[in-house]
């Protein structure tokens, strides 16, 4: 079954396109242990487009951290107790879970790059909805619309990276969900800045949504646009994944619910069970995300040595390591020094088995929607089962289990391999050669 081709048009011309009579794609065969081979030859606009989609996954990013710096003023202005605001927050991922399987439905009708451009800017819109919210019904409403925006343009964007990434030749996921952690945490150190000057969120989060409405515009008109062969049926509305994304989607679950609970409990966990100061427990956070993200920039050359397979290997047994230093852990050094290696192991998971998800079937943004539900299920609920399973026992009991889930990483790591041969053999010739 024939892959998806890239179709010229709009401002992007040249750099951003291939026709039918355009240049070849350079091969994107992996070897045996999911490694993407060499490019055949320089694919034109190349660096133009991955400069493109960069810019997108950061403006994701960038969206993310602008609302989490103004949950607290979310709180205060409705009146919110924990637990009205912990319900108001499972919308957002029960929005995606739900949405997501549409996006490529749009990709397919709509072309890669609108399907960017489109979901991305209303995705930069959604984040002025929570803070105009005049009550708990309006706000679990205003961000079930944010979350459901967030999903499809995350399956868009890793579509398009993973179009990309094909075409270089090389491994380029994990930089880019790199750039989206770099993104989060620019905007963050904005709104922490402006929740420190007093600043009404409305205006905070309306400014800052108009300006990446209009860099979403812009920069969506400059990504690649790859559209399906004329032939190729639509997929449909919602359909179940498929079994290869089923596999690589239990690989991403692992880790981001070892992400999950750390980002939600790292602080919780050193200041009960280390002793760690207010000050310090924070700097956890800090480190723990900065690790993420300095991996990620950093993952896409260890993907490129060693392979796919090796890499989430690897990836599981640091992972592991750092959650038995956080079971441990009863000073807040070595917790530090745990959650940080938690980070290290889990930080180039998730954009690999995008990746894979990408190469798995003949349309990688379904293949992406079912990867990317699974995960984000994880994400929500995470959390709540770590507080559930620590009320009942331990922090401790909870951070065990985080760290099974990562060591299952070790043996996970053969569904990427798994999925690769499977689109090897769906790739295959059936009939006659000569």
């Amino acid at each position: 079954m024939s892959r998806a081709r890239g179709s010229s048009g709009g401002s992007g011309g040249s750099d951003g396109a291939e026709g039918p009579k355009g240049p070849k794609a350079p091969d994107d065969r992996v070897g045996g242990d999911g490694a993407l081979g060499v490019a055949a030859a320089p694919w034109p606009g190349a660096r133009r487009a991955r400069a493109a989609i960069t810019v997108v996954f950061a403006l994701h990013g960038a969206v993310t951290g602008s609302f989490a710096t103004r949950i607290p003023w979310l709180q205060d202005h409705l009146s919110l107790s924990a637990g009205q605001l912990g319900l108001a927050l499972v919308a957002p991922a029960l929005g995606a879970s739900l949405a997501m399987p549409l996006a490529s439905r749009v990709t397919h009708r709509h072309g890669g790059r609108a399907a960017v451009r489109g979901l991305l800017m209303l995705w930069c819109a959604a984040l002025a909805l929570p803070a105009l919210s005049p009550g708990l019904p309006w706000l679990f409403l205003a961000l079930l619309l944010y979350g459901a925006s967030a999903g499809m343009a995350d399956v868009a964007m890793n579509a398009g990276g993973v179009a990309v990434e094909e075409r270089l030749g090389r491994s380029v996921m994990s930089s880019l969900h790199g750039m989206w952690s770099v993104g989060g945490l620019l905007a963050s150190g904005v709104g922490v800045a402006a929740a420190s000057a007093g600043l009404d969120a409305r205006v905070h989060l309306a400014g800052v949504a108009a300006l990446l409405v209009a860099a979403a515009w812009w920069v969506g008109g400059r990504v690649l646009d790859v559209r399906p062969p004329a032939e190729e049926a639509a997929p449909p509305r919602f359909a179940l994944p498929p079994r290869s994304a089923l596999l690589i989607g239990a690989v991403g679950f692992c880790a981001v619910f070892a992400e999950g609970a750390s980002m939600d409990w790292c602080a919780v966990y050193l200041t009960e069970l280390a002793g760690a100061s207010p000050g310090v427990a924070a700097a956890c956070y800090t480190g723990f995300a900065c690790a993420m993200a300095a991996t990620r920039l950093a993952g896409d050359a260890v993907v490129g040595r060693f392979g796919a397979v090796r890499t989430v290997r690897a990836s599981g047994l640091v992972a592991a390591v750092g959650g038995v230093l956080v079971v441990l852990a009863r000073t807040p050094p070595l917790g530090i020094v745990g959650f940080a290696l938690l980070g290290v192991g889990i930080a180039v998971v998730v954009p690999v088995a995008f990746a894979a998800a990408g190469r798995s079937g003949p349309v990688p943004s379904q293949a992406i929607a079912g990867v990317a539900t699974v995960t984000y299920t994880s994400g929500l609920v995470a959390p709540a089962a770590v507080g559930a399973l620590a009320d009942a026992t331990s922090l401790t009991v909870s951070f065990a289990l985080v760290t099974v889930l990562a060591a299952l990483l070790v043996p996970g790591a053969r569904a990427l391999r798994s999925a690769e041969r499977a689109r090897t053999v769906a790739a295959a010739p059936t009939g006659p050669t000569g």
